[in-house]
């Protein structure tokens, strides 16, 4: 082995900090925003009913909810649109994906979670019926899945790979992905780190949220927008209120 020069080594040195910053420069310039969003209210959003895998559709309010959001995107530059299959998540892309003049193209990764045997059922039906299940849910939705169902370790198992395929398939680009409330904060617990079990004390994701992702890579992400529906407010206020529903009962514990 030849053994470099202290000078060889410093050129050495040098030579890797400026390829750093040259990768640096061409990663910077190829940063890949996601626009995320979550499908607009629903016929059955007000009943606090569990629907993830149920194929509910886009109330009316949703629609409008949605063509608001539509409008505000109308000048950014998307170069594909995504969605989950369902077909609440297809109507919204579809709308958000007009003004473009793009297609939707359906991931079904991206689907919401499945609540098994509680589907269709009230939080409060399910509490009485299946307490046991219901208490552990509660404790951890991470890792605990009701009969017939997900856990939330399984929807990022399907969900994560998609989206790291979408940022690695438009470098450089803005990109529009609909999915659903549980499966959006499960995906952003895992890009920033958080602990996934508390993601539905901690996050929460109202119909036609917009939030915005920027990726350096496809390993690295920024939150640059969160849980935003100024959009749907008459008066396009950007102060949303203090949430005191559709949280974990944690939330409306303590809120109470």
């Amino acid at each position: 082995m030849v053994a470099l020069s202290s000078f060889d080594q410093r050129r050495g040195i040098a030579l890797w900090q400026n390829l750093r910053h040259l990768e640096g420069d061409r990663m910077a310039s190829a940063a890949t925003r996601v626009f995320m969003v979550r499908h607009g209210a629903t016929v059955v959003s007000a009943e606090d009913r569990f629907a993830g895998s149920t194929d509910v559709a886009l109330s009316d309010e949703g629609r409008e909810q949605i063509r608001r959001l539509a409008e505000r995107l109308r000048n950014e530059k998307i170069a594909a649109v995504y969605a989950s299959p369902l077909g609440r998540t297809v109507e919204t892309a579809q709308i958000l994906a007009a003004p473009h003049k793009l297609e939707v193209e359906t991931r079904d990764g991206l689907r919401e979670i499945s609540h098994g045997r509680w589907e269709q059922m009230t939080r409060r039906e399910v509490e009485e019926k299946f307490p046991e299940e219901a208490a552990e849910w509660e404790k951890d939705p991470y890792t605990f899945a009701p009969v017939g169902g997900e856990s939330g370790l399984a929807v990022t198992a399907r969900a994560l790979p998609v989206l790291v395929e979408l940022v690695r398939k438009h470098p450089g680009e803005n990109i529009l992905v609909v999915s659903h409330k549980a499966t959006i904060r499960l995906l952003l617990s895992s890009l920033l780190g958080f602990d996934p079990r508390r993601y539905r004390d901690n996050l929460d994701q109202d119909p036609a949220a917009l939030n915005i992702v920027d990726f350096k890579d496809a390993t690295r992400a920024r939150l640059t927008l969160f849980n935003d529906t100024s959009h749907c407010a008459a008066a396009g206020e950007a102060v949303p209120p203090i949430p005191e529903r559709r949280l974990s009962r944690w939330w409306s514990a303590r809120g109470a």
